[in-house]
């Protein structure tokens, strides 16, 4: 049958409706090693009427008409209804009707009956299944359950599942900053790998996807991890069954990664999203931002606490906008992410008092300032930000709002720098070497802030990107705000890698910053290639693969002649020779690495650059801290490694 179960109607008197369903999996066998997996289904079944409608009847005959206005052929005077089973497991949903009958000596209100088994529903090995039950015409809401179904894994049965028999076989395994998922696959046998985020509140999303050849070994970067991550594996063949895991649900690293990937959204006029690959539990609450205030006064009450669903449009109960106002995002009582949204199209914090009115049962209205310890009491006129029958918010310019108890502080302040002023007098010969310390420490703080560098480079391998990654975090130690795509892979997968290139160098030279090409024989290859052509090399490459991604944008800055000042070159002298590097570049300053490392520092920093011998003691820094990585990209072959070993990024993410 079709299942419509159209809207909910009153009851005519007592009626039976389904209170639970439980299940239970079963083999259904055409031979002794050829079965299926089959769910068999149990519903219980109650008596509901509702207060004031039961009256005991006189005889079973007058039972079953007050039972059923309507009854085709009331028999023995029995309560009937029929139940309605909806079974779904992707890619299939079945729907049955069961007709039950109770006799009236059984039937007493709000009394189970008894329960119905049907046998059974075929499905999947690890589909997830939905079943649904209510009556027809439905009376009440309708039942639902969810049940995940174990794969060849987990089925001490599998020898009778003639699907089992060829199915890849997946370990996961960690090893220091990597995981590795191992497929005990026989030699040459041909299968399907699927990475995709399992969410809960939205549909799958895939991440990765290939096709592959028996035995292999995928390698995951830990920053990947997250909990929602599943791994799909399959033969290669027509229907075939596949085996899904979710290894990371528990794993503590995973949900770290997970809360550094949130993301916080301002859609206007007032809405609002909280982007995350994998749903969460979390709560939002609005907060009240001041310029030296260490924390963001929560407005709770007047305003309330809201459960939030990841990646869905949400609204603010404001009436407008303004840059103090800021969203929390709380995790079990635990500030996890802080973000004022409206910084950015209303400017920076504004020295702004909050006020707050509150209404009482008789429409008694007060107005209060909010401060740290209270709210003080006051009155004025201001424009309002939130209205409703409990109070309302609004912002007025701080100035309007000066206490007397201040005056007491500006006395003990003038008193204190008296003072201090007198004590400098008679101490000047001391004060001048002090103020050279301090004139030293406000400019090395100064530098501290770091000027922004975006390292882009060519991922050859594995052991590359471990020297890249070897690089940036030396650079880290100097006062430089290092920007690669090792560390922010996430928002790459999400964005594409010439989206979020555009971005970063935007915001790079904006700030000031300067952008590193790292050059090697794969960066050297394609560049090449983009001049050839006049567009993107024709050939693959990895998702994460900025490089390529970035020609586009970088070529023409050097083709018009704005390159210098904003780009710095480098290689390794050990792995690329100087002239490889093409003419076109020559634009910008290109330096050999580690042996021209002081004045890649030098051009680095810029104007902030320390003097000639710390700058030194910084380049040998940074070349020991490359030395490990460097060799392993040097080192000779001569080491015969075992079955074969693949990321990610060797594939394309879908």
């Amino acid at each position: 049958m079709l299942c419509l179960p159209g809207s909910i109607v009153s009851t005519p008197g007592p009626v039976l409706v389904p209170t639970r369903l439980q299940t239970e999996l079963v083999l259904r066998c055409h031979q002794e090693t050829d079965c299926d997996l089959c769910v068999r289904v149990v519903v219980h079944l109650a008596v509901h009427v509702l207060p004031g409608h039961w009256e005991e009847p006189e005889d079973e005959e007058q039972f079953g008409r007050a039972a059923d206005p309507e009854p085709e052929e009331p028999q023995n005077g029995s309560l009937q209804a029929q139940v309605v089973l909806s079974f779904q497991a992707y890619p299939t949903a079945r729907c049955v009707l069961l007709e039950v009958q109770v006799p009236a000596a059984l039937v007493q209100p709000g009394q189970p009956v008894g329960s119905v088994v049907f046998d059974c529903f075929e499905a999947a090995l690890g589909a997830e299944v939905r079943i649904w039950s209510y009556t027809q015409p439905r009376y009440q809401k309708e039942l639902n359950f969810t049940q995940q179904l174990p794969d060849c894994r987990g089925l001490e049965v599998r020898d009778s599942i003639q699907s089992c028999w060829a199915l890849p076989w997946l370990n996961v395994s960690a090893d220091g900053e990597d995981v590795h998922l191992v497929l005990d696959v026989s030699e040459n046998q041909r299968f399907g790998l699927s990475l995709y985020w399992n969410q809960a509140q939205n549909p799958t999303k895939p991440w990765w996807h290939r096709n592959l050849t028996g035995p292999q070994t995928i390698t995951l970067n830990h920053t990947d991890l997250v909990p929602c991550l599943c791994i799909q594996v399959w033969p290669l063949e027509p229907d075939s069954v596949r085996t899904s895991i979710c290894p990371f649900v528990n794993d503590r690293r995973a949900h770290r990664n997970l809360w550094r990937a949130v993301r916080l959204q301002l859609l206007p006029p007032r809405g609002w999203r909280l982007e995350a690959p994998c749903s969460l539990p979390a709560e939002a609450t609005l907060c009240w931002q001041i310029p030296g205030w260490g924390s963001c006064q929560p407005l709770v009450p007047p305003l309330p606490r809201e459960n939030v669903t990841v990646n869905k449009a949400l609204e603010f109960p404001l009436l407008k906008g303004h840059p103090n106002l800021c969203v929390q995002v709380r995790n079990w009582e635990k500030l996890q992410l802080q973000e004022c949204l409206w910084s950015d199209s209303l400017g920076p914090l504004k020295d702004d008092m909050l006020l707050v009115e509150t209404r009482g049962p008789q429409d008694n209205r007060s107005l209060c300032a909010l401060e740290p310890s209270g709210c003080t009491p006051l009155l004025s006129k201001a424009s309002t930000l939130w209205d409703d029958d409990l109070g309302a918010l609004w912002a007025c310019p701080m100035d309007k709002y000066i206490h007397q108890r201040w005056a007491l502080v500006w006395l003990a302040c003038l008193l204190f720098a008296a003072v201090l002023f007198l004590l400098l007098l008679l101490k000047k010969d001391h004060v001048k070497g002090w103020l050279r310390l301090l004139k030293e420490d406000v400019r090395l703080g100064a530098a501290a802030r770091g000027r922004p560098a975006l390292l882009l480079y060519s991922a050859e391998d594995a052991a590359f990107e471990r020297l890249v990654g070897a690089l940036a975090s030396a650079l880290c130690q100097l006062p430089l705000r290092v920007v690669v795509d090792l560390w922010s892979r996430r928002e790459l997968s999400a964005q594409g890698p010439l989206a979020w290139f555009h971005a970063q160098r935007l915001q790079t030279l904006q700030e000031g910053g300067v952008v590193v090409l790292l050059f090697s024989p794969g960066a050297v290859a394609l560049c090449h290639e983009w001049l050839q052509d006049g567009s993107s090399a024709s050939r693959a490459h990895g998702p994460h693969d900025a490089f390529a991604a970035s020609l586009s944008c970088v070529l023409p800055d050097f083709l018009q002649g704005r390159a210098p000042g904003r780009y710095i070159g480098a290689y390794f002298d050990s792995l690329l020779h100087p002239d490889a590097v093409p003419a076109l570049f020559r634009a910008m300053p290109v330096l050999a690495l580690p042996s021209q490392l002081p004045d890649f520092l030098r051009a680095l920093q810029g104007p902030r650059a320390p003097r000639h011998r710390r700058l030194a003691d910084k380049a040998e820094q940074v070349s020991q801290a490359l030395q490990s990585a460097l060799n392993s990209c040097i080192q000779p072959p001569g080491i015969q490694e075992t079955g074969r070993e693949m990321g990610p990024e060797a594939g394309d993410r879908t």
